[in-house]
């Protein structure tokens, strides 16, 4: 299936650039704010630390995510779609193979919707995620292979999976995840220490449940209003780990509190609500489900860092998008962004 033809679509650059007064510019400067508090944040968890410098790093790859981003919004997304056989293929050796799996679903999905969703096609999703995911497993790298299961539900949900197929699928991914549990070949000890040790981090305070104890303390010594920008005990006395990328709610909430943790909660709501509403003026259905496969991976980003750093969830090593350090998330994050803004901009192109 092709979503229309190259001549009707083909649009010069300069055009396409004309087209920025139609760019999201709301969306932009709620996820400017996410940056900059990102920014600073890293400069003060590291600030006593050998990492001091990485906000330095993390501003440099903001700058080349916009960049992306804004390279991204000026191509035309039905070329992602009509090439995502060959972006698949590249997506299973490929850091960003979160971005490219949102392309697939979606393209997959818009091509079956409209009828009643068999066994076959169910499968065939299923396979789509699955072989990256088991790729990405063997390395092993857990957090990332649990990023693309929101993109699947996703797509199986918005292509209209019936509640029989559904709830079938349920128990079968529920025995799956015992059978994987009760093996002792697939998970390491390390890693299902990691997914048990919220349940009774004080069972072993020293090992593995020491991330999450500190990080409830850093949490919970925020109080109201905060400790105040480098001046958290937990983040700025070593206790806390890695504060400044899988754990940086729980220094940012050390040092401004409650107050703080709501505000950053706050702006994720309205970038989650504005993706949301681009979603349902798409000018077309591949359109509306590339924004809603980002959306999904979004939020189960963010409700897992947070679980974790509040010790409601296990640790995961999944970033919180647009405030943890690091490379690739930003990119990555940054990218789809772009794909977002790329489909609302088409909405005004004749």
């Amino acid at each position: 299936m092709r979503f229309g033809g190259y001549a009707e679509r083909e649009k010069s650059v300069i055009h396409r650039f004309l087209r920025f007064r139609d760019f999201d510019w709301l969306l932009f400067g709620l996820v400017i704010i996410l940056c900059v508090l990102s920014v600073l944040e890293i400069y003060s968890a590291t600030l006593h630390t050998q990492f001091h410098g990485f906000d330095r790093m993390q501003a440099v790859w903001i700058l080349a995510g916009i960049f992306g981003m804004l390279v991204m919004s000026v191509l035309d997304y039905h070329w992602l779609l009509d090439a995502a056989h060959w972006l698949y293929g590249v997506a299973v050796f490929s850091l960003l193979a979160v971005l490219v799996l949102i392309v697939v679903m979606a393209r997959y999905i818009a091509t079956i919707y409209g009828r009643r969703l068999n066994w076959r096609d169910v499968f065939k999703a299923i396979a789509l995620i699955l072989i990256p995911m088991v790729l990405v497993l063997k390395q092993p790298d857990m957090g990332t292979a649990l990023t693309y299961s929101p993109i699947l539900f996703a797509g199986l949900f918005f292509g209209g999976i019936s509640w029989k197929k559904g709830l079938i699928l349920a128990v079968a991914g529920l025995s799956l995840i015992v059978g994987v549990w009760t093996s002792g070949k697939i998970l390491k000890p390390y890693q299902k220490a990691r997914l048990t040790s919220f349940i009774n981090p004080n069972a072993d305070p020293r090992g593995t449940g020491y991330q999450i104890l500190q990080s409830k303390i850093a949490v919970g010594d925020g109080g109201v209003f905060g400790r105040g920008a480098t001046h958290g005990s937990q983040t700025q006395g070593d206790f806390l780990p890695i504060p400044y990328t899988d754990f940086i709610f729980a220094a940012y909430s050390e040092e401004h509190g409650f107050v703080g943790a709501v505000f950053v909660l706050l702006i994720y709501f309205l970038i989650l609500m504005r993706l949301i509403q681009n979603a349902q003026t798409a000018s077309d259905l591949p359109g509306s489900l590339l924004i809603m496969g980002v959306v999904a991976t979004l939020i189960f980003e963010v409700t897992v860092n947070i679980g974790m750093v509040v010790g409601l969830m296990p640790v995961t090593g999944i970033p919180l998008p647009l405030m943890s350090y690091g490379g690739s998330s930003v990119l990555f994050t940054f990218l789809a962004l772009g794909m977002v803004m790329n489909v609302r901009m088409s909405r005004f192109v004749n």
